[in-house]
């Protein structure tokens, strides 16, 4: 049986991987239903909304679990993940005025992970969840971060922008994975770092016909299940330093990689 590494699990030996999350906004609750001006706050974010064909696929942000479900998303998210984002950021010993991107930013449940000294800057495409946000670190005063709708497949930042790039489970739910990691890539200097922590296809063949069947499903909530690690990272400028689990039931891998062109 897998586990879906609950912060627990993170007190078995070398911490190596995790999803998003580390501070909750507000206290979880039933849905509040948007008004008219919350949705001219979220329509002025992404510059309106654009219409959905019938019957065409969700694409991950438009996707109900990213939208109506963040209650429930900043309930699930720090009990999953919380502990091993914090542990791992903590563990690149980020100096002073270093520049970092995070790529999926969603309601900022990982924000807190970074320290004060640092320049953080959050993307992300769902209009609901930077909106969250937006209020949590408006709430906490933190004057280092700043967030900003955009689309983690076509960053607008100019190449080499950033010392540090994380991104934690996004790059399973946009519609171009191999896209969005060639931009991870771009923007980040050579000599910087790039982390990514998310689920990747096991290279055991049996675990990964198990997880792989759960594909339909997940397909239809916006992530998928079958994204190959090798493939994703071929061919780029980048040495791989680390991308291992916490633990060998773990779903979930850390990757850390440098920029070395």
């Amino acid at each position: 049986m897998f586990e879906l590494d609950s912060e627990s699990s993170l007190n078995q030996a070398p911490e190596t991987s995790s999803p998003t999350g580390a501070a909750v906004a507000k206290t979880v609750g039933e849905p509040t239903p948007a008004g008219d001006g919350n949705r001219e706050r979220s329509e002025k974010m992404n510059g309106g909304t654009t219409k959905k064909k019938r019957g065409a696929q969700p694409k991950p942000h438009e996707s109900k679990l990213y939208d109506n479900l963040v209650p429930a998303y900043q309930a699930l998210w720090p009990a999953v993940a919380r502990r091993r984002i914090l542990k791992t950021v903590d563990s690149l010993n980020i100096s002073a005025n270093t520049k970092v991107l995070e790529v999926g930013v969603g309601t900022g449940l990982s924000l807190d992970a970074y320290p004060t000294h640092a320049k953080v800057t959050g993307v992300d495409l769902s209009e609901s969840m930077l909106a969250e946000a937006e209020d949590l670190i408006e709430q906490r005063g933190w004057d280092h971060i700043s967030v900003q709708p955009m689309n983690a497949e076509e960053l607008t930042f100019e190449d080499a922008s950033f010392d540090l790039v994380t991104s934690f489970h996004t790059i399973s739910v946009v519609s171009r994975p191999d896209r969005m990691m060639r931009e991870l890539v771009r923007v980040c200097r050579p000599g910087g770092k790039i982390l990514v922590i998310n689920h990747f296809r096991s290279p055991n063949p049996l675990i990964a016909r198990v997880v792989d069947s759960a594909g339909s499903l997940t397909r239809h909530l916006g992530w998928r299940t079958d994204l190959n690690v090798e493939e994703l990272l071929n061919e780029l400028p980048i040495q791989v330093t680390q991308c291992e689990k916490s633990n060998p039931l773990s779903l979930f891998r850390v990757l850390i990689a440098e920029r070395i062109a």
